[in-house]
């Protein structure tokens, strides 16, 4: 008796052993189409591209088939704008504050194709999105918001979840020299006190104006802020003297350079990962007072910013695509 159980054991065995090799040979998943577009802790997927004199610049988003196996047909993907998730994103982040707000990219910024080929055998292709962002004006937040189109004559279904499905493209033109810098060696003082207790802030966030200038917010002001165009300082690197040029546009704010800034670009390869060079521009001698005349209505108030600022570029060097090589 003993002998027989032993064996229908071993039968058994066999069986679902069977049974579940061969269930690897089917599809165990449905084959959603998405995008490939992770979103980060403000709900967008921040793409970046480098900043032409013409404007003229490509971005390549992945389009992804799910699924245990490869993809066995050609399919041709829908692609469109989508305003309407942009908007629900506005409003479910900053409520009724407007000004925060994320704004739709103009249609004279960019043009993408309305369809997408998978061919079979693969499961990715790329959509192809051109960009024109010459004069555009990155004091508002630009959002490229797609969506993968379903329809009862196509042949394949868009994912059911919509951070899948869509995707919010924050545009972020870089330069050489634009990105987020480390400001914790730049004192923000009130104006006659430079003496005393200082504001510090840990990063700056620095635009890109064009190839060679960058613009940054002056003093604490941010891109949280409602006034913040009216604080803009822009920035001209000059690579033959390493000499900067600092100007503001508008005379309300009484920007004035109290000194002759300058800058440095040094490199090194990193000491555990040999093909990751590390790139340092560093901002020296900052040195202007500028009046917030906005924060407080009918007074003004006057600071003097002094310090430098840095910024680190980790980029891998066996990337030959430059938006793609940076460790943003």
């Amino acid at each position: 008796m003993k002998r027989i159980y032993n064996l229908l054991t071993i039968v058994t065995a066999l069986i679902l052993c069977s049974s579940c090799n061969d269930e690897w040979k089917n599809e165990q998943y449905e084959r959603y189409i998405s995008f490939k577009a992770p979103i980060d802790a403000k709900g967008v997927t921040p793409i970046y591209v480098r900043y032409k004199s013409d404007g003229n610049v490509a971005y390549q988003l992945p389009l992804i088939v799910s699924g245990s196996t490869t993809n066995d047909q050609n399919i041709t993907v829908h692609v469109a704008v989508d305003p309407d998730t942009l908007q629900v994103l506005n409003y479910e982040r900053f409520q009724n504050r407007t000004d925060l707000f994320y704004k739709e990219l103009d249609a004279q910024y960019f043009t993408i194709p309305e369809t997408v080929d998978i061919k079979a055998g693969e499961n990715t292709s790329l959509l192809n999105v051109n960009f024109t962002l010459k004069n555009l004006n990155l004091v508002d937040k630009w959002v490229l918001p797609l969506t993968i189109v379903d329809g009862p004559s196509y042949d394949y279904k868009a994912h059911p979840r919509k951070n899948y499905r869509k995707a919010l493209l924050r545009v972020m033109p870089f330069n050489s020299y634009s990105g987020t810098y480390s400001s914790t060696t730049l004192n923000i003082y009130l104006k006659g006190s430079e003496n005393d207790a200082s504001i510090v802030q840990n990063t700056k966030q620095v635009y890109v104006f064009d190839e060679t200038s960058v613009f940054f917010y002056a003093g604490t002001v941010d891109e949280d802020r409602a006034d913040r165009a009216n604080y803009k300082v822009y920035v001209k690197f000059d690579p033959k003297s390493n000499n900067l040029t600092f100007t503001a546009d508008n005379p309300q704010m009484e920007f004035h350079l109290n000194k002759a800034p300058s800058y440095t670009i040094d490199e090194d390869m990193d000491a555990t990962r040999p093909y990751l060079l590390h790139r340092y521009v560093t901002i020296r001698n900052i040195d202007y007072s500028f009046a917030d005349y906005t924060s407080i209505p009918g007074a003004k108030i006057e600071y003097t910013v002094r310090g430098s600022m840095i910024l680190e570029r980790k980029i891998n060097t066996q990337i030959p695509d430059e938006d793609q090589a940076i460790e943003w």
